[in-house]
């Protein structure tokens, strides 16, 4: 199942980016450049709706539009894809 969810990127004064998913609380990643950060996100994104999913029986937070977002100047946003396979009872 795919899951996608906006992740806001902020440069920050050392020059490494932090990124925070507004609908996923404490979720948050950071990396040295940009790609490294959207790695980041993409591993705390997966981390984060995976232990949702097994805790709370698939209850997930709706998905904000980038409308929407408080945006500050500089801001990147980026939608991060996840893909969960559910397979019970098959080991790899």
């Amino acid at each position: 199942m795919k899951f996608i969810y906006p992740a806001v990127f902020r440069k920050e004064e050392s020059g490494k980016y932090k990124a925070f998913f507004p609908n996923l609380e404490c979720c948050y990643a950071e990396g040295d450049t940009l790609d490294d950060a959207i790695e980041n996100a993409n591993a705390a994104a997966y981390d984060w709706i995976y232990a949702e999913l097994m805790e709370f029986d698939g209850e997930l937070p709706s998905v904000s539009d980038e409308s929407d977002l408080a945006l500050e100047e500089g801001d990147i946003v980026r939608n991060i894809s996840v893909n969960i396979r559910f397979t019970d009872g098959w080991d790899e």
